[in-house]
């Protein structure tokens, strides 16, 4: 630790203070609680990548809106379970101008954020069928949502995609469907934490098999349309943001209005679920909720149990936003292709002082540059990672907590800021003087 920019002691410490038995494998929570003690005691400012929270300001768009909603006396009205009408249309024409997906209003329901509409899916595609009572993982992924899993009490299964990208999916993929359990298929795309992007021929993969085999397609699409690599900014010219639902309508797709938008603190996002799984009929979900169809039994059961509707005036912001987007108003990649770029620098650094990328390509090209990516140190696991830069002023969380196998950390861009870049440079030349 010679030169280290922070006293060990303190750090430890504050690792005691919080009870954590093992600092390498604390959760994202853990390592936010820890940092803000050594950042209280010390006064020193840590270079902060263990959580994805915009780092951006909100869209003015968005707050106009509300505002403007909020003075209309929303606030003392209950919304629509399922959403309000201008949301609803202005969503089905965002899925249709930025996907070329055909999908009707109805199945585009408001959530309390993306991680609402992801509890209350896993809660329905859980009991859709008896004999199908796990869910599959491609992982790496979001952490938060196997804490759904445990929260319900349903099971799961994970993989980590990094050996099986391409081709090598389809054998995956049916290896483990082929055992009848299977109820759902959960992923996001761009991926939180790797940034890997399934392309067409991957997405027409896990599209047909879920098809054959019958199973349920949850895309999360948190970081919608921030491959940079390809302009998806234009309504309703290609290219289009890939997704699964051009191979199948067994799907349920998730956007947020978080990272897009900058709007995170509003909670509120979109599950759009395909017309034809919409109105499908599972017995055996209908005994369990007492429902009817399956949008239904999301809707008039599942999510008005756990908050009776979402935020009416956070609603009317995210019409706002996506009205503006689908008549061409507002390019929101513009606004937060700042991601990419702060990653391009910050890649650089580790790459310059010993680090290693873990998840390079997808397939055969370099990954774009954006909201996340993974590096590793050589003789270190992703663990031992972890605690050893939080001595040296940076924290980041275990890529073992997202479900990867490889050795490394996830390393989030948003909240780091460009004058820190130097300070960066200097703490990552000091931890590779000190390991190397």
């Amino acid at each position: 630790m010679n030169n280290s920019p922070l006293n060990k002691s303190v750090v430890d410490e504050k690792i005691a203070q919080l009870r954590i038995p093992d600092v390498g494998k604390a959760s994202i929570r853990e390592i936010v609680a820890l940092v803000n003690l050594v950042e209280e005691e010390t006064g020193i400012k840590y270079i902060r990548m263990e959580m994805g929270v915009p780092g951006l300001p909100p869209s003015q768009i968005g707050v106009n809106a509300e505002i403007e909603a909020l003075k209309k006396g929303v606030a003392a009205i209950y919304p629509m379970m399922d959403g309000i009408k201008p949301l609803k249309e202005e969503a089905s024409k965002f899925i249709k101008n930025f996907l070329d997906i055909d999908l009707a209003p109805q199945g585009c329901i408001a959530t309390v954020g993306s991680m609402q509409g992801t509890f209350a899916a896993f809660m329905a595609a859980g009991n859709t069928n008896k004999k199908k009572d796990t869910t599959l993982f491609i992982d790496p992924g979001f952490p938060v949502q196997k804490q759904q899993m445990m929260v319900l009490g349903q099971k799961y299964k994970t993989f980590d995609v990094f050996n099986f990208r391409g081709k090598k999916l389809h054998a995956k993929l049916e290896e483990i469907l082929s055992q009848g359990n299977i109820n759902s298929i959960v992923y996001s795309n761009p991926n939180n934490p790797a940034w890997i992007c399934f392309n067409n021929d991957e997405l027409k993969i896990i599209g047909e098999l879920a098809n054959k085999y019958d199973v349920i397609v949850m895309e999360d699409l948190a970081y919608f349309g921030m491959d940079f690599r390809k302009d998806l900014s234009k309504p309703g010219k290609p290219p289009y943001q890939p997704s699964v639902a051009k191979y199948t309508d067994n799907y349920i797709l998730f956007i947020s209005s978080s990272k897009i938008f900058s709007y995170a603190g509003q909670r509120c996002g979109i599950m759009a679920i395909s017309d034809k799984l919409y109105r499908r009929d599972y017995p055996d979900l209908q005994e369990r909720f007492k429902g009817t169809d399956f949008g239904s039994t999301i809707t008039l059961r599942i999510l008005y149990s756990v908050s009776s509707g979402t935020s009416h005036s956070a609603q009317w912001a995210l019409a706002a936003m996506l009205k503006e987007a689908n008549e061409g108003n507002f390019n929101f990649l513009e606004e937060v292709e700042e991601y990419g770029k702060k990653a391009t620098v910050m890649k650089s650094l580790f790459l310059k002082n010993g680090f290693d990328i873990v998840y390079k390509k997808d397939i055969d090209v370099p990954i774009a540059d954006g909201f996340y990516f993974t590096v590793s140190y050589p003789g270190m696991t992703g663990n031992q990672l972890v605690e050893n830069l939080l001595y040296y002023g940076i924290s980041a969380i275990a890529l073992d907590n997202t479900g990867s196998e490889e050795e490394g950390i996830r390393a989030c861009v948003s909240f780091v800021k460009r004058e820190q870049f130097g300070e960066m440079e200097d703490r990552l030349r000091l931890f590779n003087e000190n390991f190397s």
